[in-house]
């Protein structure tokens, strides 16, 4: 009975953990019985015959090495019906009857490929991508992270140097892994990855958008309630409150707090000033004590809070301080009323 072969290969890009992966294969198979062939730069290997037959010593010292020992290239001809068959057959006249390969998604492509031809393969998810599905880390992913990590922490003292707040743009590709969990480990303010379509301008104005149709039907239910429990508003209102009080209480609120943020994030400004009008509106008309106003109150608090968080995120000390030109409403203070 003639000795089984086996190959080895890495393809696409390098990813940390790759020559670890190649020695695993190569002394494993050894350790079998088998004969196994290292394949050098990716596919390519198989149809320019760049193959060489490995031992114990072929892959010692190479553990702690980046890169990969076994080189790695794009190969347009393998891309190819003609070039899959041409590297089925090398690898029958080679005696091998299977194929392990390193690599990324395009390489576990090539390897589907390979096997359609009657080849074997097994793939070992090798790419800083973490794009590979059915595998909760690949070889290489907490070495990229742990490095984009390191560099953020650079960064972030240069940053702190020049009180500026930083972009930082890892590598991924469609798969957004990377910035994901080195942006929760590292505390970024905001993470973006190519998973979830993200256009400030759209987002934003939708957002302003859907609130300004649910603040109209707010003010409808409110109405309602007035009329069914015998509340006559403080001033009349009439068909264009609708939109003087959306407005006011979403229009301008949210557009505030946007351009806030901003000036906080890029922290330009010593002292900012701003104006939320939508509590006073729905206030002249429902009078302080209705609960459409306290609810409006909420949501003024609730920016408020945004901003206070995003004022964490920053290296200058910003400090809030809060007025209410209704001094001279009648009944209780705004602070014995609201703390």
């Amino acid at each position: 009975m003639s000795e089984k072969a086996i190959a080895v290969l890495t393809s696409g890009g390098d990813a940390p953990g790759m020559n670890a992966a190649v020695r695993s294969v190569v002394r494993t198979g050894i350790s079998k019985g088998m004969k196994v062939y290292g394949v050098y730069r990716g596919y390519n290997g198989l149809l320019s015959g760049d193959v060489k037959e490995l031992n114990l010593r072929s892959v010692s010292d190479i553990i702690h090495r980046g890169g990969t020992v076994l080189y790695t290239a794009r190969s347009p001809e393998y891309n190819t019906p003609e070039g899959v068959k041409k590297a089925a057959e090398f690898c029958r006249k080679l005696g091998v009857s299977g194929v392990v390969v390193i690599g990324g998604d395009g390489s576990f492509r090539g390897a589907r490929d390979l096997t359609g031809e009657g080849i074997p393969c097994v793939g070992i998810p090798g790419t800083i991508d973490n794009d590979i599905a059915c595998s909760e880390y690949t070889v290489g992913f907490d070495t990229a992270m742990n490095t984009a990590m390191e560099m953020v922490d650079k960064i972030r003292d240069t940053a702190q140097s020049h009180d500026r707040c930083s972009v930082v743009e890892v590598m991924g590709r469609r798969c957004g892994d990377i910035a994901l969990q080195t942006g929760i480990a590292v505390g970024a303010a905001a993470i973006l990855v190519p998973e979830v379509e993200y256009d400030l301008e759209r987002d934003v104005i939708a957002r302003i958008l859907v609130l300004f149709i649910f603040d109209m039907i707010r003010e409808l239910y409110s109405r309602i309630y007035h009329y069914v429990k015998g509340i006559k508003p403080c001033i009349k209102r009439g068909l264009f409150y609708y939109v003087a009080r959306s407005g006011a209480n979403i229009v301008m609120r949210e557009a505030t707090t946007f351009i806030l943020m901003g000036d906080i994030y890029s922290s330009k400004y010593k002292a900012m000033y701003a104006t939320y009008m939508g509590y006073d509106e729905i206030a002249h008309h429902s009078g302080i004590r209705d609960r459409d106003t306290v609810g409006a109150l909420k949501k003024i608090d609730n920016d408020i809070g945004r901003l206070y968080n995003a004022s964490e995120e920053v290296n200058r000390d910003y400090k809030f301080i809060i007025l209410s030109d209704h001094g001279q409403s009648g009944g209780p203070t705004f602070k014995q009323k609201y703390g």
